[in-house]
Formats: C-alpha cells, structure tokens, sequence
C-alpha cells in the first residue's frame, strides 16, 4: 500500500494522533456526565450529613420550604473565618423568617471543627464532609463557596469567594420564603 518508509511513518503517527485525542474527549465528556456543575436554576443535590453538635443527621430535602444556604469552608481557609461572624449574625436575624444554613466543612479532623464552631460561638448546623463527598457532589472551588437555595429546592444564587455582610443579606432575602 505504501511504497516508503516515511510515508507509513507518517500515516501511522496520524492514525495514533486520531486516536489519541478521541480518548481524550471521550474521557472529558464522561468526567463531565459523572460530576455535573450545579448551576443556578437547577434542583439542588440531596444530601445527609451528621451534625457536630449534636450528632443528628441533617437532609437537605428535609428542608423544603425554607431558604438554605449550604457554605462549604474550612478552618485554614482564612475567607471562610472572616463570613463566618457575618453568617451568625444574620442566622440570628432570619432563622424564625425561614432560612436555613448548613455549614459543611471539608476540614479533615473533626476535634479541629468542634474547636472552631465553640470559639467562634456558632450557632447554625454544622456539618462534617470528611471525605469531600459532598464537595465533589456539589463540584466545589474555591473555599468558601455557597449556594443559596429557594423554599423549592432549586439554586438561586452560586456565590464562589467571600461575602460581606451587605451581600450575604441580599441574598437571604431573596430566598425567604414567601408567607
């Protein structure tokens, strides 16, 4: 079929090129079927995790009809201690008006978390991701990152970084639930 050597080497390297790349995207275009980026607008990922200071299981589902904001954090995350006080604060304001937050850590130690949660004198669940299930679930990058999610269960507002105390607010009230 081919009459010289370069001519077989040059076919068989773009053969193999073809190749490669095809398994290229074939394995991207799975990894992004596997762990779908949750976007506002879309149902937010049910999840139960067990809480530090009480030790009951927390469902997200199980809250339907409240606003929630699930914020992943972790202790060395310097972003996610200065929102901290920012969150209890207004956690004190709008728990009785229907909202909701769960605080996942994705430290790896917990008796570090607990330490945390007493200093800074915390009072909304807190929740323990040792093994980033739900941070892989959620797809989550950077620390911190929140989703704020309606009384229905969708996303409203995907919210990576820190906030401030203005904008955490905004965001409560838009998902208050409507009386």
């Amino acid at each position: 079929m081919f009459k010289n050597k370069k001519t077989r080497l040059v076919f068989r390297s773009v053969v193999l090129s073809i190749l490669v790349i095809t398994t290229i995207l074939v394995l991207y275009i799975n990894s992004l079927q596997d762990n779908p980026i949750l976007a506002e607008g879309d149902p937010a990922e049910d999840f139960v995790l067990e809480r530090l200071d009480n030790g009951e299981e927390i469902q997200l589902s199980e809250l339907e009809g409240k606003g929630v904001m699930i914020n992943f954090w972790a202790t060395y995350c310097g972003p996610c201690k200065k929102e901290m006080p920012y969150m209890e604060e207004l956690y004190q304001k709008y728990q009785d008006q229907g909202i909701e937050i769960i605080a996942v850590s994705v430290d790896k130690n917990r008796m570090v978390i607990e330490n945390f949660y007493n200093r800074y004198n915390l009072s909304f669940p807190l929740v323990h991701d040792k093994n980033g299930t739900i941070m892989e679930l959620y797809n989550v990058q950077p620390l911190p990152t929140s989703y704020f999610i309606n009384p229905d269960g969708t996303i409203e507002r995907v919210v990576k970084g820190p906030l401030t105390l203005d904008r955490l607010e905004t965001y409560f009230k838009e998902i208050l639930p409507k009386e």
